[in-house]
């Protein structure tokens, strides 16, 4: 959505905005940042509205200026609004996400959550692997691979470039397949009668150069989550490794840790 009509958007209204409890024992603006946060990611606030005026969210809740501007900064550095200089306040598109504690394609997740998500094929062919590749996927000597490059998209925005090396005896296989809108795991699980079992991910960060800032419609420099996965088959055998770089202002993995039980501690 251009700025333009941004500007021209209603400010949305506070539905029943209940007045800030000077008595309880979160701060006034921590207050009003929960329920302005909640109405954001219940939907009630559509991503690029635009948000209550500062004078109607002081009347709705009956605090100060100042109160009202601190829930609102801490919303901006959450990423969940943004201002534009004379217009107001908006709210800001989500970052979309996958948890990482289950082992599922890119598409699959998407799909799932209600997002629009496709591929744009780089390349599919056989190459020579590095010295990593064949070790991680525990090749013969002078074995060949398929390596698969693909751009995905989400929402029609470029979101990640996946690279991705499979043995030959699968890639022979996947040429024929329709690798602009299906994932690989869901056909080596669903088409080749392959059962998943579990994958190796190592999470760091980059940044863009030109072969990552042109197909990512990102500038030169800019941060790129990177994520080097190794998937198994349930016998535990490496059939898929991948490099996959997600744009750092668009994506986010996300995991739940559990507390190790007091019994399982080392004394």
């Amino acid at each position: 959505m251009s700025k333009g009509a941004l500007a021209s958007s209603k400010p949305l209204a506070l539905v029943s905005a209940p007045g800030a409890d000077a008595a309880a024992p979160a701060p006034l603006y921590a207050q009003i940042k929960e329920a302005l946060r909640s109405r954001i990611l219940d939907g009630t606030y559509q991503p690029h509205e635009q948000m209550p005026s500062e004078a109607d969210m002081m009347a709705a809740f009956g605090v100060s200026r100042i109160t009202v501007r601190q829930a609102l900064n801490d919303l901006q550095n959450e990423g969940l609004i943004f201002r534009i200089h004379g217009k107001g306040t908006f709210v800001s598109k989500p970052k979309a996400f996958q948890d990482l504690g289950r082992l599922q394609g890119f598409g699959e997740a998407m799909r799932q959550m209600g997002y629009e998500t496709f591929a744009r094929v780089l390349s599919l062919r056989t190459v020579t692997p590095s010295a990593q590749v064949a070790e991680k996927l525990h090749l013969p000597k002078r074995a060949k691979v398929t390596e698969l490059q693909r751009v995905r998209f989400l929402n029609r925005e470029p979101i990640s470039l996946d690279v991705t090396w499979v043995p030959t005896s699968i890639g022979q296989r996947l040429v024929k397949e329709d690798m602009a809108s299906r994932d690989v795991f869901v056909i080596l699980e669903n088409d080749y009668g392959i059962a998943l079992g579990h994958a190796e991910l190592q999470i760091g960060s980059t940044l863009a150069d030109e072969s990552l800032a042109a197909p990512l419609k990102v500038e030169e420099g800019s941060p790129v989550l990177f994520i080097e996965r190794t998937t198994h088959t349930a016998d535990g055998a490496p059939i898929d490794y991948e490099h996959l770089y997600y744009r750092g202002d668009a994506f986010q993995y996300k995991v739940r840790v559990d507390r190790v039980p007091v019994s399982e501690r080392a004394s």
